[in-house]
């Protein structure tokens, strides 16, 4: 088992190094000046001239390159041009908002999907398995940003439920930090009213960002199950007597979770990815929303930054879901 992980670990060094230079390139092809883009619009050619040589824009682009993997390889991604800022100390402060978003949004999407899936296998081909089949395509088409304003009209205008954008209402600071994620810290500071605000605000964006991720696992675990109901142990056991539920629940599911559980590791990158829309809607203080401003100021080391922390989380949690992969179904282990 260490082994597979040490293995694991040290095959995401090639796949960064690829994702940077990949990156690196695309933003090369850019027809931007971040030095231009830095100075202002009233800028001298002087002063432009200047925040190239501070920047080294000036170098050759392999040598940008270097030089940059080498502040990396110290843990140094370098001053924002945008902030002013270290940018590891940008990222460390937005980067808790951003997973705990992708968390709750995950477990929403892998919760909801797995049990709204498993009843339109148990109930195949019934009128609440065509809805469900219906819905998970809908919930596939729906662009993010729509759902995302369409939810803020109704609960947030019309109704007044929850509110409509932000992570905490103005004025009120956030729990002691700890971990960084509101809802755990204000748990171990024993405030459960800043718990409840925390939740109330962080509700939409996750409901959004879990929309298509719900249809996605929704799909795989009714496929899954059909399937393995097919099986002749399935078979065996109702002829005995078996309940159908008691098949369903500890065998049955079981023995199909494997691909519901490698598509949660899939859809937690696409959750980050599509985190930069929903924060920026629902102007949440992540890495999304801050990814955007970046991009705008043309900041290339802050977009390389992202880039880098989104791969290196991205390959991690694939990880850890081959590792669940083991629990679920012990035969995989074999194969590690």
């Amino acid at each position: 088992m260490w082994r597979f992980v040490l293995r694991r670990i040290l095959l995401m060094i090639p796949v960064l190094f690829g994702l940077l230079l990949l990156t690196f390139t695309m933003l090369q092809l850019i027809p931007t000046d971040p030095a231009a883009a830095l100075a202002g619009d009233n800028a001298t050619v002087e002063q432009i001239e200047a925040i190239r040589e501070q920047f080294g824009y000036n170098d050759p682009v392999v040598v940008q390159f270097w030089t940059y993997l080498k502040q990396v390889s110290h843990g140094d991604f370098g001053v924002s041009v945008y902030s002013m800022r270290p940018i590891g100390a940008d990222i460390a402060q937005r980067l808790p908002a951003t997973i705990e978003l992708t968390f709750v949004a995950l477990i929403l999407a892998g919760v909801g999907g797995i049990v709204i899936g498993t009843l339109a296998a148990v109930w195949h081909n019934s009128a609440f398995d065509h809805i469900v089949r219906v819905l998970s395509v809908a919930g596939l088409a729906v662009a993010a940003f729509w759902f995302a304003i369409m939810l803020q009209v109704l609960f947030a205008m019309d109704l007044n439920w929850l509110p409509l954008r932000g992570r905490l209402a103005v004025g009120i600071a956030g729990p002691p930090h700890v971990t960084g994620f509101y809802l755990i810290d204000s748990l171990i500071a024993g405030d459960f009213g800043l718990f409840w605000q925390s939740l109330r605000y962080l509700t939409l964006p996750a409901v959004t960002l879990s929309l298509g991720g719900l249809a996605t696992i929704a799909r795989f675990t009714r496929s899954a199950i059909v399937e393995t109901m097919q099986r002749d142990f399935v078979a065996y056991e109702q002829a005995v007597g078996f309940p159908k539920w008691r098949i369903v629940l500890p065998y049955v599911l079981r023995n199909s979770l494997v691909t519901p559980i490698t598509q949660i590791g899939l859809l937690f990158g696409s959750m980050i990815s599509g985190a930069v829309v929903v924060e920026s809607i629902f102007d949440w203080p992540g890495l999304g929303s801050y990814l955007v401003q970046v991009i705008f100021a043309a900041d290339y080391r802050a977009i390389l930054a992202v880039t880098l922390v989104i791969g290196v989380i991205y390959a991690l949690v694939n990880i850890a879901v081959d590792l669940v992969h083991t629990w679920v179904d012990p035969r995989v282990s074999e194969h590690m």
